[in-house]
């Protein structure tokens, strides 16, 4: 006995360490008590006239800049006030926030006066959590306004991010006022890209004219280092002539350089990114049943080839294209959360950008919904019609608000008023449309009012199964395309056009159809049979010939029969050839074609 007590005795014993985590937290928020009740306070610090009592070892401990200021023998450590200059008031008491809580608020409008704050307090964190900020939340309103902020305190991961949405959005982005306000310098490094949008080199010209002609007296004399990054080789000679002849040229017609960089022979600059870009419709299916890896496919029914990748996002329940080529997706994270997942196209890969609940009321296990997801000037909009035993017990509408990341409640109409099985729903002029076959409605919502009415149809269509828009006209149809519904949203008119008539082939009601619109033109995919029968079908493409009256003599098939379609409209984006796609034509129904790998 007295053996092992020694053996015990001589084993040597290990320290640990404990981390009392109550202990940090509670002390953080006793130091935040006192800040708010104002003891032990033995400094005042004065910004922009406002006085914020504080604590200088509190202070010293959040930032090296106060450390340096009050540890250093500098006045200000003797000092009982301390004035700050530099610093936006607002700002500052949101920084003192985050110092005494450890909790930082950040929003658009206050994410730029943040960053300036913290780069000047040392404040790594919250200078990093400012730029990952922006950088999440760079769009088409304010990639330029976030471009020259990032440009000025070379934040890069902003910087980067906001160029690739210039890129991108060039047409619409050279039209604002705050393209206008870049620097010379600036403008020539987002004209010099290869990555820009565009399918006429002309367009960049006419980015520069508006952008010289914004401050004519200033500008001008830049002219000659901007021509040099307009790729003069990639336009006709009836372009090259009319810009020789154009004021800004004419004025300066002494200067022999600007009609020779206009002239010039540049054979070596390449082709911009959106002048090889390809209008697709697009189209999803799981991979695998247990796993979160999807496929994208897109078609080019005038081509007939399609191009596919795969990647890993949650289960997909409707997809968007904007009108400027944005694509967004909703992923159902679960039976109850909805996550908003845009595509980047330099990046090939989709970022997510928000989540929201999904209201789902109780209903019978027997019910079921279709959700939507449309762009409306410029705003995305979520719709959702619950159904139960054939009547809408529910709908719901969200309009998605950038500025807060934030999913806002929309009005509702009349339950009574959508009491149907069968509907279909698109986006025209400015409004959202849901078209209803029982009652024969169609239900109008207007975003600008935030109201919703409603239109009889004089057109009978049962068992509706899709609609598209086309300009200012709507067309829909029933799962056989036994006839075709088209309605002009500016006239407020009517017309009917002949449905499907090729006795040899027939659509599958039970499928349903789904309409598209390629390249201004009315396309459908649709499950087709054969008489007599075929051993096989699958999914077949269909172009309808307004002229002639009715659907293409030569249906094209798909891969195979398993895609997704997101009814009851497939979105179409203009896809880019200089990125790793994996083009196939279609001259085959196997199903093994190679893919690309998201990262």
């Amino acid at each position: 006995m007295a053996a092992a007590q020694q053996e015990n005795h001589d084993r040597p014993v290990r320290p640990r360490s404990y981390d009392d985590i109550s202990y940090r937290d509670g002390f953080l928020g006793i130091i935040g008590d006192f800040q708010k009740t104002e003891v032990l306070q033995d400094v005042v610090l004065e910004v922009e006239g406002r006085q914020l009592p504080c604590h200088r070892l509190v202070l010293s401990a959040a930032s090296p800049y106060f450390r340096a200021m009050f540890t250093s023998g500098m006045a200000e450590s003797r000092q009982k006030t301390v004035v700050l200059q530099g610093l936006d008031a607002s700002m500052f008491g949101e920084i003192l926030s985050y110092i005494y809580s450890g909790t930082l608020h950040v929003s658009l409008d206050k994410v730029q006066p943040l960053y300036q704050a913290a780069d000047l307090l040392q404040l790594d964190y919250v200078r990093d959590t400012c730029s990952s900020y922006m950088a999440m939340n760079v769009e088409r309103f304010n990639c330029v306004d976030l471009y020259k902020f990032a440009d000025v305190f070379s934040v890069d991961v902003v910087r980067n991010r906001c160029l690739q949405c210039i890129y991108m959005h060039f047409i619409k982005v050279s039209s604002s006022e705050e393209f206008c306000s870049l620097s010379v310098n600036q403008l020539t490094e987002i004209i010099s890209h290869d990555e820009l949008d565009v399918t006429e080199e002309t367009t960049v010209w006419e980015a520069v004219v508006r952008w010289v002609q914004h401050s004519r007296e200033d500008r001008l004399h830049h002219l000659p280092s901007i021509l040099p990054h307009i790729r003069f080789n990639l336009m006709t000679s009836d372009d090259t002539a009319a810009i020789l002849e154009h004021p800004l040229v004419m004025e300066n017609s002494g200067n022999s350089e600007l009609r020779t960089l206009v002239m010039r022979e540049t054979s070596n600059q390449k082709r911009r990114f959106g002048m090889d870009a390809e209008e697709m419709a697009i189209m999803f299916r799981s991979a695998g049943p247990s796993t979160n890896t999807r496929e994208m496919l897109c078609f080019n029914p005038r081509e007939q080839k399609y191009t596919k990748y795969s990647y890993s996002v949650p289960r997909i329940i409707k997809a968007t294209v904007t009108s400027v080529n944005d694509i967004y997706i909703l992923g159902e994270e679960s039976n109850e959360e909805l996550s908003l997942l845009q595509y980047n196209h330099l990046g090939n890969v989709w970022e997510k950008k928000s989540s929201f609940h999904r209201e789902i009321p109780e209903c019978l296990p027997s019910d079921f919904q279709l959700e939507y997801l449309f762009e409306v000037d410029g705003h995305l909009y979520y719709l959702a019609v619950h159904f139960s035993k054939g009547r809408s017990v529910s709908v719901v509408t969200k309009k998605y608000e950038w500025l807060t990341d934030q999913w806002q409640d929309c009005s509702k109409p009349r339950h009574d008023d959508v009491a149907m099985k069968s509907h279909v729903a698109t986006t025209c002029g400015g409004q959202i449309y849901i078209f209803t076959n029982i009652v024969r409605g169609m239900h109008c919502y207007d975003p600008s009012q935030d109201l919703w009415s409603k239109i009889t149809l004089p057109i009978n269509i049962f068992h509706l199964s899709t609609a598209v828009a086309m300009g200012m006209e709507i067309f829909f149809t029933d799962s056989s395309l036994s006839k075709i519904g088209v309605y002009d949203v500016e006239a407020d008119s009517w017309r009917e056009l002949p449905g499907w008539s090729d006795p040899n082939r027939y659509p599958d009601p039970n499928q349903g159809a789904t309409f598209f619109a390629h390249e201004g033109q009315l396309h459908v995919f649709v499950e087709l049979y054969t008489d007599p029968p075929e051993d096989n079908h699958c999914m077949h493409v269909c172009k309808y010939d307004m002229f002639a009256g009715g659907w293409s003599d030569s249906p094209v098939p798909l891969p195979d029969w398993t895609w997704r379609m997101c009814r009851p409209v497939p979105p179409v984006a203009r896809m880019y050839k200089s990125l790793p796609w994996q083009d196939v034509h279609m001259d085959t129904r196997d199903t093994e074609h190679p893919q690309g790998t998201m990262n």
